[in-house]
C-alpha cells in the first residue's frame, strides 16, 4: 500500500483517486475550490441549471469500471448544424440515417464523399484506440506505431484535418462540420492533425448522451465514488508545491503543512506543473500548441410561445456557421500581422436540455459559447478583462444569433458572461484555454519528469474532453498498479 496525493479533484484526478483506492493504496486528494468537479462546473440561479463545462458525453463506457451509477441517455440528433445558407442538418449516431439526411440536405455527391470519408475516419479510429489512447505515449510506443504500417498511414501523419477534409469533401459545408471537431480540442483545423477525424467518428458511432440533471451530475458521482471507496478528499487546499530529491517525496499546502506521499498524481494544467510546482521549474517545449478558449453567456430564457418568430428549432445542441469560417480562427489565433481579438462572425454553438431538472416551468436554461482567444496581454491574446468588453460582446452574439434566426433578445430572465479570464480564475488553466493543449499526439506525458509523479487531465496525454481524461486516469492507475 502506497500512500498517494491527487493534486486536483477535476474528472482526471477524482477517477485516478477511485481506481486507485480500489486498487488498495491510501488516496488523499486536494482541491484549491469549495467543490470538486474542475472544468465539469455547474451554476445555478432562481431555478436555472447550466453546465459551464462539458455538456455532452462520447464514450460512456469508458466510466463502466468504475460503477457510477449513470443513466445516460442518447441523443438524436447528436447535433444540429445550422449553415449560413439557412441549410439544416441534423447528425446521427446512426450512419445510414446521416447518410439520408445528408442526401436530402447536400445531394447524393455529398452522402458519397461523406460516405468514402467515413472509412477513412474508421481506419483512423481503430488505429488511435488501439496505438494511443488507451496507453502511454512514449518515444518507444512511437517508434513501435512507425513499424505498424497501416495503423501509421490511416493516422497520416503530416496532414492537417483541412487538408484531409479538402480530400474527400467536395461541399463545403460539410468540410465546416468537419472541421468544426478541431476546435473540441482546442485547435485550428488548418493546423491540427487529420487524426483528429478520429473525434467525430467516435461521437457519430457510439453517439452523444446526455445525463438527467445535466453533466455536472458526473462529477458528483465520481465524488461520491471516492468518498465510498475511501479517498479522503480535501476542499479548499491549495498545493503550491511538489517537494522532490531523487523522486517525491510530498506536496506543501498553501497553509505551509507538509503532506508526505510515495507518489503524487498532478491534475492541474501541465504548464501550471511545470512552472510553479516543481522543484525546479521547467519549461514545456516541442509540445502542441496551447488551447483556444471559450467565450460563455448562459441565459434564463421565457417560453416564447407560438408564433414567436423562432425561424430555427433548437436541438439539445444546435451549431450555427458564419459564412466565412476562416475569419474566425484568424481572430481566435491571431497572426503575424494583427493581433488575436474577438471573431465578429463567429460559429456559435447554443446548448439547451429539454430537461424539467434544469430550468423553471415554461423556461429554458440555454449555455452559448463562442471560441475565443486566451486571456492575457500577449499579441495572441485578449484582455477579457478591459472594462465593457465581456458585456460588449455579449451584447453583439445576442444580435448575430438574431441574424441566424433565432431572436431571444426579447425573452431574457437574465444573461451571465463567463469569459476565458474567468475560466483561468476558477480552474488555474492559464490564460482560459479549454483544453491545456491543442490537438495532436504529442502532449506533456502521463510520467512527470521525477519519479513517483504522473499526469492526468485535459492538458497531459490523450487529451481533452471528457473520454480522453477519463483514459489518462486509468492510464496512470494502471502504471501505478495495486497496492
Amino acid at each position: 500500500m502506497r500512500k498517494i496525493v491527487v493534486i486536483g479533484a477535476g474528472v482526471g484526478g477524482l477517477a485516478a483517486a477511485a481506481r486507485l483506492a480500489a486498487a488498495g493504496h491510501r488516496v488523499e486528494v486536494h482541491e484549491r475550490a469549495a467543490v470538486t468537479g474542475g472544468k465539469l462546473g455547474v451554476h445555478e440561479r432562481d431555478g436555472f441549471r447550466f453546465d459551464t463545462g462539458p455538456s455532452l458525453l462520447t464514450l460512456p463506457r469508458v466510466f463502466d469500471d468504475l460503477d457510477l451509477g449513470l443513466r445516460p441517455e442518447p441523443l438524436d440528433p447528436v447535433v444540429r448544424h445550422v449553415f449560413a445558407d439557412g441549410t439544416v442538418l441534423d447528425s446521427s449516431s446512426s450512419h445510414g440515417i446521416f447518410l439520408e439526411r445528408i442526401g436530402t440536405a447536400f445531394g447524393r455527391d455529398a452522402a458519397t464523399d461523406w460516405d468514402r470519408f467515413w472509412r477513412r475516419a474508421a481506419r483512423i479510429w481503430q488505429a488511435s484506440w488501439d496505438s494511443v489512447l488507451q496507453r502511454p505515449v512514449t518515444a518507444a510506443s512511437l517508434a513501435r506505431l512507425s513499424w505498424r504500417l497501416g495503423d501509421l498511414a490511416a493516422i497520416a501523419p503530416g496532414r492537417t484535418l483541412r487538408g484531409l477534409a479538402r480530400h474527400y469533401l467536395r461541399d463545403p459545408r460539410l468540410r465546416m462540420l468537419l472541421e468544426r471537431y478541431a476546435t473540441y480540442t482546442g485547435a485550428d483545423p488548418r493546423r491540427a492533425p487529420a487524426a483528429l477525424a478520429a473525434i467525430p467518428y467516435a461521437e457519430l458511432t457510439h453517439g452523444g448522451w446526455y445525463l438527467p440533471g445535466g453533466l455536472g451530475t458526473l462529477g458528483d458521482a465520481l465524488h461520491a465514488r471516492c468518498v465510498s471507496s475511501g479517498v479522503r478528499v480535501k476542499l479548499g487546499s491549495e498545493v503550491t508545491a511538489i517537494e522532490a530529491d531523487t523522486a517525491v517525496r510530498g506536496v506543501r499546502l498553501a497553509s505551509g503543512e507538509f503532506v508526505p506521499a510515495d507518489v503524487v498524481i498532478s491534475n492541474v494544467d501541465a504548464v501550471t506543473l511545470y512552472r510553479d510546482l516543481l522543484p525546479t521549474p521547467q519549461r514545456l517545449t516541442a509540445l502542441a500548441d496551447r488551447s483556444l478558449a471559450g467565450f460563455v453567456m448562459l441565459l434564463g430564457v421565457r417560453d416564447r410561445g407560438p408564433g414567436s418568430g423562432r425561424e430555427t428549432a433548437l436541438a439539445h445542441h444546435t451549431v450555427f456557421f458564419p459564412g466565412h469560417y476562416d475569419a474566425e480562427f484568424d481572430a481566435v489565433f491571431g497572426s503575424a500581422s494583427r493581433r488575436a481579438r474577438p471573431a465578429d462572425d463567429p460559429a456559435i454553438f447554443v446548448t439547451r436540455a429539454d430537461d424539467p431538472a434544469v430550468h423553471p416551468e415554461g423556461h429554458e436554461s440555454w449555455f452559448v459559447l463562442v471560441n475565443a482567444a486566451r486571456h492575457g496581454t500577449a499579441r495572441s491574446a485578449v484582455d477579457w478583462r478591459r472594462p465593457g468588453l465581456a458585456d460588449a460582446y455579449a451584447g453583439h452574439l445576442l444580435d448575430v444569433l438574431a441574424r441566424r434566426g433565432l431572436d431571444v433578445r426579447d425573452h431574457l430572465v437574465f444573461a451571465e458572461t463567463r469569459t476565458p479570464a474567468d475560466l483561468a480564475d476558477a480552474t488555474g488553466a492559464p490564460g482560459g484555454a479549454i483544453y491545456g493543449t491543442a490537438g495532436g499526439l504529442v502532449r506533456p506525458s502521463n510520467r512527470g519528469p521525477v519519479p513517483g509523479l504522473f499526469l492526468v487531465g485535459g492538458s497531459a496525454h490523450p487529451g481533452g474532453g471528457l473520454p480522453m481524461v477519463t483514459l489518462s486516469a486509468r492510464i496512470v492507475a494502471d502504471a501505478i498498479g495495486p497496492a
